[in-house]
């Protein structure tokens, strides 16, 4: 058995559901990256327009690396039940934070594959990344074969749709590449999703300009998590109750409905308290409770005053007098985003009635 097909082997020992290998060289896809860009669709994520050359070609990031070793993980659950997800006085929370964040669970175990492509190619280096450093992960996972990239923007595998965890090792080792995804004569990987575009005329804030193409500035997840300002009042409405990410153009895709099976990741768990939170209670939380409640999970990246200004907006939404009183107690919060948001839902709240 060669070396690749050994270290595609030990990914999935590891607990990966698929892994594949690309060659290293400058990205597919960095042209359109690139354009993404100077279009302002990465709102005020400064980040992914630093150092772009790093992003397009992984040689920038470890000199001498010869191939790219992407692995994911899925992580598909089904919705919970009716009487709390469809219950507007709860907050939702996308599936990909039910639990321990991902970023402490994989990163050990791509660091577990570099170590066994050590032992194998002594002199080997390697590095490992997470959705967290200069690499097009979903780019560079259609190029390893793992999938295709669909109108959403998101990786799609054809037998576990596009709720995966994605992850990478760059590393010096050569390594035989595989098939990228099927071409659809003009780009790489986006060939698979046909006429369908329901993932883009279902999102509540109209996010896609155009297919394969995401406007930040107006993304549901971007705006509950990455965002640390107000939220537009124009965008508010929209979001419902999602109170931290969106789970909108994932769940309605076809190759999710109608091929991809619940997975059971040890790290991730569907609890209500957390994860579909009663939103009147959630406004009462102080630092120290909210810390106690989210620790280790993904959501403490929005931080208490996000959370509770996504909180607000969503008992906006739910239009209901019982969240009058919650409302109210927020207007002398510590936080002025969280009181300026409070402040619109209560005015919209007032409107109904």
């Amino acid at each position: 058995m060669d070396l690749t097909q050994r270290i595609k082997d030990k990914a999935m020992e590891l607990g990966f559901d698929v892994a594949g290998v690309a060659q290293a060289g400058r990205a597919r896809h960095a042209d359109a990256f690139q354009n993404w860009l100077k279009r302002g669709h990465h709102a005020d994520m400064a980040w992914l327009a630093r150092d772009p050359i790093r992003r397009e070609d992984p040689r920038h990031v470890l000199p001498g690396a010869r191939a790219l070793v992407m692995v994911a993980f899925r992580y598909f659950m089904e919705n919970p039940p009716d009487s709390i997800w469809n219950d507007p006085s709860r907050g939702r929370v996308a599936r990909y934070a039910w639990g321990r964040d991902y970023h402490d669970e994989l990163l050990p175990l791509l660091m577990q594959l570099a170590a066994f492509i050590n032992q194998e190619a002594p002199g080997a280096r390697c590095r490992a990344y997470v959705d967290t450093g200069p690499v097009l992960e979903r780019t560079w996972a259609a190029e390893a074969g793992l999938g295709f990239i669909g109108k959403h923007s998101l990786l799609i595998h054809p037998e576990h749709g596009s709720y995966l965890f994605i992850g990478g090792l760059l590393t010096t080792a050569e390594l035989t590449p595989d098939e990228p995804a099927s071409d659809d004569g003009a780009t790489a990987g986006r060939g698979q999703c046909g006429t369908c575009r329901r993932c883009l005329d279902i999102c509540p804030t109209h996010a896609f300009p155009a297919a394969y193409i995401v406007d930040s500035t107006r993304c549901i997840s971007y705006l509950t998590i990455e965002n640390k300002g107000a939220i537009p009042e124009s965008l508010r409405p929209a979001i419902g109750s999602w109170i931290y990410g969106c789970d909108a153009c994932q769940q309605i895709c076809p190759w999710t409905r109608r091929f991809a099976r619940p997975s059971n990741p040890r790290f991730l768990a569907f609890d209500a308290e957390r994860f579909a939170p009663d939103l009147m209670e959630l406004m009462t939380l102080d630092a120290p409770a909210f810390r106690a409640r989210y620790k280790s999970t993904p959501l403490v990246r929005a931080k208490r005053r996000g959370l509770l200004r996504n909180a607000a907006v969503a008992l906006g939404n739910w239009g209901d007098r019982a969240a009058l009183p919650a409302l109210r107690r927020a207007l002398e919060d510590d936080e002025a985003l969280v009181r300026d948001h409070a402040v619109w839902a209560i005015r919209r709240i007032e409107e109904r009635h």
